[in-house]
């Protein structure tokens, strides 16, 4: 097929709920994206912060060849060394005692809301309540998108599962108004992503957890976006010092095979009963070794360190754009490679003209064109982008 005839063939065939770009695409290597018709595109979007490796990483197509010869799944009734060893390194990575595997950063989040739930109730009958924050996002299942703080994503869906409150992201007295004894959980991304590259005030997730503990609340985040050396460091808590009672991940554990996790501190990890939880597909051999895979492969390559070089670099040639065009960017936030540019009006154009020039990029929240590209983007290929975005803000 040619992009016409796939274009044309999705869209009379798949349900109606994406907005997509125009065209198809067909393999890549490394940061580059070729699509049906020949093109290359630098992707600065990575599957949305999912292929941190880039693609067709030798490491991920070794595993994932090696393991479906051998067994793709057969149910949680059995164990696995590699399940056994990609949890192991996951819960090192992450700094946390014990994992539960998923298929999706919704499926994750699902589990600490859970989680939370049958901790508050084993306190007291009304400690329900799970604090989320505005212009979060936690997942598309009808109990994620509930802890959402975006209205529009709760229309025509009512009525909404019970029991969440929402506060302005970043402000603790908003919080400190809403806490009582029957708040089980606060949940938040340690910096919003699909909300805009959001990052917190220092001191905020202390003061949060400081909360949590006097009211006997778990402290929950939402690292999906955020985790796996996104950030510059191996989870974004790491910036504030602040370790969560429980954590979601999902994205680039897998670098671009479906996978999702929860993972807890030792503490809270009876809390759910054998039968309380569970999933068909969840930690199955062949997801389980792109994780070991990637987990392993970005230690080697002490990725964290690498994002956060990388990610510097990056910002300072955003803040020169900034400098340049005050009246187009209005800020320049993000830590790593989570890097978002706020422009002064709606950025869908500016996402179309990349397109054009050979780039993919992401506006998100409007106006905000979010870049979270592999981990293994370079410093020319970030050039290559700045010139790019200088040409297009020159007429945007």
């Amino acid at each position: 097929m040619d992009t016409k005839e796939i274009i044309e063939t999705t869209e009379k065939y798949y349900l109606p709920v994406f907005g997509r770009l125009q065209i198809a695409l067909d393999h890549g290597e490394g940061c580059t994206l070729y699509d049906a018709d020949g093109k290359a595109y630098t992707d600065f979007l990575a599957g949305i912060a999912v292929n941190a490796l880039g693609y067709a990483h030798p490491a991920e197509v070794k595993a994932i060849s090696e393991q479906i010869g051998k067994i793709a799944h057969a149910s949680n009734i059995f164990y696995y060394e590699i399940q056994a060893k990609a949890a192991k390194v996951l819960c090192e990575a992450a700094q946390m005692d014990r994992v539960f595997f998923a298929n999706s950063g919704a499926e994750a989040n699902e589990g600490l809301i859970k989680l939370a739930r049958k901790y508050g109730s084993s306190k007291a009958a009304s400690k329900y309540k799970i604090v989320t924050a505005y212009d979060s996002f936690h997942g598309r299942t009808m109990e994620t998108l509930t802890a959402t703080g975006q209205a529009h994503y709760h229309e025509g869906l009512e009525p909404l599962p019970a029991g969440f409150v929402y506060v302005p992201f970043g402000d603790i007295a908003a919080i400190e108004k809403v806490m009582d004894d029957d708040v089980c959980g606060v949940l938040l991304e340690p910096i919003q992503g699909e909300g805009g590259v959001n990052v917190p005030p220092a001191g905020y997730l202390k003061a949060v957890q400081d909360l949590c503990r006097k009211h006997d609340a778990l402290l929950l985040f939402d690292e999906v976006q955020s985790g796996v050396c996104r950030t510059g460091k191996w989870f974004a808590y790491m910036h504030e010092g602040v370790k969560p009672d429980a954590m979601s991940t999902a994205k680039a554990i897998g670098c671009g095979f479906p996978m999702g996790a929860f993972l807890v501190q030792e503490r809270v990890a009876h809390v759910l009963k054998p039968g309380d939880h569970g999933s068909t597909f969840g930690g199955n051999p062949l997801s389980c070794a792109a994780c070991y895979a990637a987990i392993t492969t970005m230690q080697e390559m002490h990725m964290d360190e690498v994002a956060a070089r990388t990610g510097a670099y990056f910002k300072a040639g955003l803040e020169a754009l900034q400098k340049k065009y005050p009246d187009k960017i209005t800020d320049v936030r993000g830590k790593g490679l989570l890097l978002g540019a706020e422009l002064y009006k709606p950025g869908g154009s500016v996402v179309t003209e990349a397109l054009k020039k050979g780039f993919i990029i992401n506006c998100t929240a409007g106006n905000v064109l979010r870049f979270v590209p592999p981990l293994i983007i370079t410093e020319k290929e970030i050039d290559a982008l700045l010139k790019a975005l200088d040409e297009i803000l020159t007429e945007f």
